[in-house]
């Protein structure tokens, strides 16, 4: 019995090597008591092959055992008017405490937000954010203030708005500004990721324009580095740079304050259907697009060196987008295919082949869109590390990612600090050139909301020729309490203006119920 062997008993299975295994393995032979005392043999060796042999085979990681799960019924939010757009977006934005999405609405484009504890119904007067005169396309929380929300439309318009502390009772069609700069509709809205007001848009007019919120400028304005229409627009870790996707098949690395392109790639994935592409913490762009044979893949690139992909890995032949959410404190993508009824998930590591992946949750029903909740948005204590809000066509459904722990204690391993609200520059701090990491918290109690900042724009004067140097320093000095008596009557008549506008949507809505009633009688008389 010298040297490496294995022995098939009655007991089942075990292996034996040199020295001190293999005596013990004579031992028992000669005297049969490996049949009837099996366990105090293998204690031993389950010890030493694990260590020795099983540690080489299987990579270590947290997150092998990702369990997923949908809530109860009773969590699900129901009669939800989906807009059916060809637009590959979201649908939808989340954060921690309020749920938004876009909805089907006559005359216009809206959206509605829920807190996340009213689940249930939704009742078709629910107050809706209606400003728009075009459908939605996009919408975005900020993420240094949980009660300001950015919307995109086909309206060729960006309006930024203030949501109550206590929700809307009537609909809310006044934004704290808009931003108009676009010729044509605005599919994108990206908050910057460290600097507060800074709002990034883009549209099918191939442009890219960075706004200050505060002043309701735009300040910087891509509007020549592409060719064709931007799929996607990613900011990086400490928002210096942005990645994008386009139709004619490229991914870009885009200094946007130098306005040059700092890494280009063509063909990142030479199949005809619409591209993402994303940063990681790391400084590497990870994308998903479709091959020539129309095969899913996922890519991982580094943006010194595009020649050729860290890592490429084919999925499947379904024709659905991927879009990719990413949690850059555990380093995992999820990916989640549009009309798709799964989410897989993979972990980047450093290790070959980079790209690992974990499992994938599956469900019945496909979905139309999907929400991703902000970090500090979880629930620790249920070793909670994503939330998911999937879409159908009249419901959402709350899916919960865990990894199962018995203990109780806070999980240091699984909740690094992690990027809290407060912004780590301000606009114009960034405009001039400055970077800052976001600044983290810790999770260990939970997260603690504070104050918000209410949002606040102060209009430029346009007749003002300072230099732009002094751009800082003027914006600082301007007195908010002078105000010119002519602006004060301006500001009365554009308040009566819209209040009037108001009254006339509600009693073409209130016309628009009436016909509809009308309608059903009708039919109901000639049936």
């Amino acid at each position: 019995l010298y040297g490496p062997g294995f022995f098939l008993g009655k007991s089942g299975f075990f292996c034996w090597a040199e020295d001190f295994f293999c005596s013990i393995a004579c031992f028992f032979s000669v005297t049969s008591a490996f049949f009837y005392a099996p366990s105090i043999f293998f204690w031993p060796l389950s010890h030493f092959f694990w260590k020795d042999t099983i540690f080489f085979l299987v990579r270590q990681s947290f997150f092998w055992h990702v369990f997923g799960f949908f809530l109860k019924n009773d969590h699900f939010f129901y009669d939800i008017r989906v807009f059916f757009l060809t637009w590959d977006s979201f649908f939808c934005a989340v954060n921690p405490f309020f749920f938004a999405i876009i909805i089907f609405f006559c005359g216009g484009g809206a959206f509605f937000f829920l807190p996340l504890h009213f689940t249930g119904r939704i009742d078709k007067s629910y107050p809706t954010v209606c400003g728009h005169t075009g459908p939605v396309l996009d919408i975005d929380w900020c993420p240094h203030n949980d009660q300001v929300i950015a919307s995109g439309s086909e309206d060729c318009t960006v309006m930024v708005w203030q949501i109550p502390e206590n929700g809307l009772t009537l609909s809310l069609t006044e934004p704290v500004v808009i931003l108009e700069g676009h010729s044509k509709r605005v599919g994108i809205v990206a908050w910057h990721p460290t600097a507060r007001n800074v709002l990034l848009s883009a549209g099918c007019d191939n442009a890219i324009i960075i706004w200050n919120v505060g002043t309701g400028e735009a300040l910087i304005n891509l509007d020549d580095m592409h060719s064709d229409m931007i799929y996607n627009v990613s900011w990086n870790r400490n928002g210096s740079l942005i990645c994008t996707a386009s139709k004619d098949k490229k991914v870009r690395v885009i200094d946007p304050r130098k306005q040059e392109i700092v890494a280009e790639k063509e063909k990142a994935h030479e199949g005809a259907r619409p591209m993402r592409a994303i940063f990681l913490a790391d400084g590497n762009v990870f994308t998903t697009g479709f091959s020539r044979m129309s095969e899913r893949q996922l890519a991982l690139w580094n943006p010194k060196n595009m020649q050729e992909p860290i890592a490429l890995h084919e999925m499947d032949t379904s024709n659905g987008v991927l879009l990719p959410f990413y949690d850059p404190d555990t380093s995992i993508i999820y990916l989640c295919g549009k009309g798709d009824s799964s989410i897989r998930y993979f972990e980047i590591t450093d290790e070959s082949p980079y790209v690992h992946y974990l499992n994938t949750f599956s469900s019945k029903e496909p979905q139309r869109g999907m929400g991703y909740m902000p970090k500090r948005g979880l629930d620790v204590n249920k070793c909670e590390i994503a939330r998911f809000f999937k879409l159908h066509e009249r419901k959402c459904e709350p899916i919960i990612m865990t990894v199962p722990r018995k203990s109780d204690l806070f999980q240091d391993d699984l909740y690094p600090d992690t990027a809290g609200p407060e912004a780590a520059l301000e606009a114009e701090e960034w405009f001039e050139g400055k970077n800052a990491d976001p600044i983290l918290i810790s999770l260990k109690h939970g997260y603690i909301p504070g104050k918000n900042r209410d949002l606040k724009v102060v209009k430029k004067n346009i007749l003002d020729s300072k230099p732009t140097a002094n751009k800082k320093c003027d914006l600082i000095s301007v007195p908010k309490k002078t105000t010119d008596t002519a602006s004060v009557q301006n500001e009365a008549k554009l308040d009566e203006i819209l209040k009037e506008i108001k009254s006339i949507k509600d009693t073409i809505c209130n016309q628009d119920e009436r016909i509809s009633k009308l309608e059903q009688q009708m039919a109901k008389i000639a049936a």
